[in-house]
């Protein structure tokens, strides 16, 4: 007698056509998707409005007469706002030490944002495309240079400046911030024209480009997001600047910081000089800021994907 087993043969599904159920998710899950987005939009805002409130704060004081910021808060302005007025920034307008003041931010700022593009560009590109002996170990040094705190020269350079007889003057403070800008800035710029495809350079030499022309004109108009970048940050950086002013100018030659930092001192009786100058102060470089901030985080990622 013989036995007939008939095998099982499990059912062969073609892959990707099981219909597969998905595991149930816990309530605390639903919730987050549900009200997540709105949740992350409400903690960005509630971020932004505290880091604008010393701003808002800041320009309203400035709009309020000297009288009434040493009595009350600047908050208070929001029930009798008709309290406000413009003759703060008048006055402002008629101090010659602050007007000053803002003269010499600009002497200082524009030189030494324009000495670090420059030079920080033409020698990012030497050190990105043309083969020299030791280039590699230049760069090196370039970089560790970005680590070295300003401290550190700043007895040194004040014996220069002495020998020079510039010490205390706008080319002292300006040659100081070009020596510690253009590290950073050849760093950032050699990286990024390390990026240009190097059939772009070649095929430019084969037509009989020069260095300095192929730097103009093909270096350069890539680069343009790098470099409206690195002219923002060097640009914010000087601007804001207090302690090498404090060291290499004297009063006549000091920025809008070193002003306020001397009308500070008699704050009480200057009260309505600080507010304006501080908003005046503070708001060139956010107009700098937004006028190209398009430019600003295009170079700032430029190389993250390389």
């Amino acid at each position: 007698m013989s036995v007939t087993v008939t095998p099982r043969v499990p059912t062969l599904v073609p892959a990707g056509t099981a219909v597969t159920v998905p595991p149930r998710r816990s309530l605390i899950a639903r919730v987050a998707d549900r009200f997540g987005k709105a949740l992350l939009q409400i903690c960005v805002w509630t971020v932004g409005l505290f880091w604008l409130l010393p701003t808002v704060g800041l320009f309203i004081e400035s709009l309020r007469a000297p009288a009434d910021n040493s009595a009350t808060g600047w908050w208070t302005v929001f029930g009798r706002p008709a309290r406000l007025t413009l003759s703060n920034y008048l006055n402002l307008m008629q101090d010659k030490d602050i007007l000053g003041s803002l003269w010499n931010s600009v002497l200082i700022t524009v030189p030494s944002t324009v000495l670090v593009v420059g030079i920080g560009a033409l020698a990012a590109y030497a050190l990105a495309w043309i083969d020299f002996p030791g280039r590699n170990w230049v760069y090196a040094l370039t970089v560790a240079l970005i680590v070295v705190p300003v401290q550190v020269a700043i007895i040194p350079d004040a014996a220069v400046f002495r020998t020079l007889h510039i010490y205390g003057d706008v080319p002292a403070v300006v040659a100081f911030h070009v020596a510690f800008g253009l590290p950073f800035a050849i760093f950032l710029l050699r990286d990024f024209f390390a990026g240009i495809p190097r059939d772009l350079l070649e095929a430019a030499r084969v037509d009989g480009g020069s260095e300095l022309g192929i730097f103009r004109r093909v270096v350069l108009p890539i680069g343009r997001p790098a470099i409206a970048a690195l002219a923002v940050y060097e640009f914010m950086w000087v601007w804001n600047d207090l302690l090498v002013a404090l060291v290499f100018a004297d009063s006549a030659h000091a920025p809008i910081t070193y002003q306020l930092l001397s009308q500070m001192r008699t704050f009480s009786s200057n009260i309505d000089l600080i507010g304006p100058g501080a908003f005046v102060s503070m708001l060139v470089p956010l107009v700098v800021f937004f006028s190209f901030r398009r430019y600003f985080l295009h170079g700032m990622l430029a190389g993250s994907d390389k």
